[in-house]
């Protein structure tokens, strides 16, 4: 058995005439850039999200850089956020001359540690971005109540991995200030290429977020500000919209497989990452911990199923990282990165796929316990 770490193509057959009949749409009425389904696909994320603002973006780091630079983050100013996770997430606190501040996570979901937070707060903070890593958000409500107490910090989630999560009964994307989230393929909602969305309720930041999309322009040729260009283009808001007609059924199929894989991953006596009681989970990776992972790692391999590591390194380990914060302040990220990885996860994973998985996990695990 051959099983794909994330089932795209099947993922494809299931929604195939609506993807067609999208971009069939697009390629009739030909307005390639800000056409249509733009909005469209803006109105259709607010209403899922409950937010009164979106605005869709030509990537998740798109999203974040455009949210950095409405809240007018320069030089000399800090950022908090978490040394466990893709690197844009503080490539683009770089990007704008100031300073990424690592805070250490938690053991069990990998999340930023909210205890930790306030102790890093300083007069330069400009903006604290916690990532709601693997499909669950962070401690949103213990995040932002420290950024109250502290002036009033603005809270951006980092939402490219839980987008259609829920925390306390709202949803993931409308828990701060400002929230993005990334369209990547891989992602819980993907696009066929790169495309992301901001969300907000408050008027004026989404008006900053639009000109700053738009190369900084209010209105045709006159640029107010510095800006990007950061739009989404139609044919991804065609083929998003398309899979977001048939994503709450793929968000109870996520729940189910990961459900699932927690009752069996547990009966093996393994640790894996865990999904808090006041929140839900869209699994956008399952992620378990062992000691012998480059072992268990080729055992799987062998047995044709793919694995991967999020995250081999801490951003604070990278090379281009290393000046802003020492190794050996986030010992919690430091453990977890040499011990974590990922299996296969996705709405497409069968049954029979998912306990071949696990029948294979044990075998190694009765060979080499």
């Amino acid at each position: 058995m051959k099983i794909p770490y994330i089932n795209l193509r099947k993922q494809f057959k299931d929604i195939e005439k609506s993807v067609h009949e999208r971009i069939d749409c697009v390629l009739a009425h030909g307005q390639f850039i800000m056409g249509p389904e733009v909005k469209e696909l803006e109105k259709n994320l607010n209403l899922f999200t409950g937010n009164e603002f979106c605005i869709s973006t030509g990537s998740g780091t798109d999203a974040l850089l455009i949210s950095l630079m409405a809240l007018g983050v320069g030089p000399d100013d800090e950022v908090i956020t978490t040394p466990f996770s893709f690197i844009s997430t503080a490539e683009v606190i770089v990007l704008l001359g100031a300073k990424p501040v690592f805070v250490d996570i938690e053991k069990d979901t990998c999340n930023i540690n909210s205890r930790l937070i306030e102790t890093k707060i300083t007069k330069n903070t400009k903006a604290i971005i916690p990532v709601s890593l693997f499909g669950q958000p962070s401690d949103m409500d213990e995040i932002n109540k420290v950024a109250i107490k502290n002036g009033n910090i603005p809270v951006i989630e980092d939402a490219a991995q839980s987008f259609g999560s829920t925390y306390k009964g709202l949803k993931s994307c409308n828990l701060s200030k400002i929230s993005c989230t990334s369209f990547f393929p891989s992602k819980p909602l993907g696009c066929y290429g790169d495309g992301g969305a901001i969300f907000t309720n408050d008027k004026s930041l989404a008006k900053l977020c639009k000109e700053i999309r738009e190369h900084g322009q209010n209105k045709r040729y006159n640029h107010s500000r510095v800006g990007i260009g950061g739009r989404m283009d139609t044919i991804q808001c065609a083929i998003t919209l398309a899979k977001l007609e048939n994503f709450e059924n793929e968000i109870t199929k996520r729940v189910e497989i990961g459900n699932r894989y927690n009752e069996l991953i547990d009966k093996l006596g393994l640790s894996r990452v865990i999904q808090k009681k006041d929140r839900t989970s869209v699994f956008a990776q399952y992620s378990i911990f062992s000691n012998s992972r480059d072992k268990l790692q080729k055992f799987l391999e062998e047995k044709n199923i793919p694995t991967s590591i999020h995250y081999p390194k801490p951003i604070n380990h990278q090379e281009a990282y290393k000046q802003f914060c020492c190794i050996e302040c986030t010992p919690v990220a430091n453990e977890i990165s040499s011990q974590i990885f990922s299996i296969p996860m996705s709405a497409q994973l069968e049954k029979e796929e998912q306990l071949y998985i696990i029948n294979s996990i044990k075998e190694y695990l009765d060979k080499y316990k």
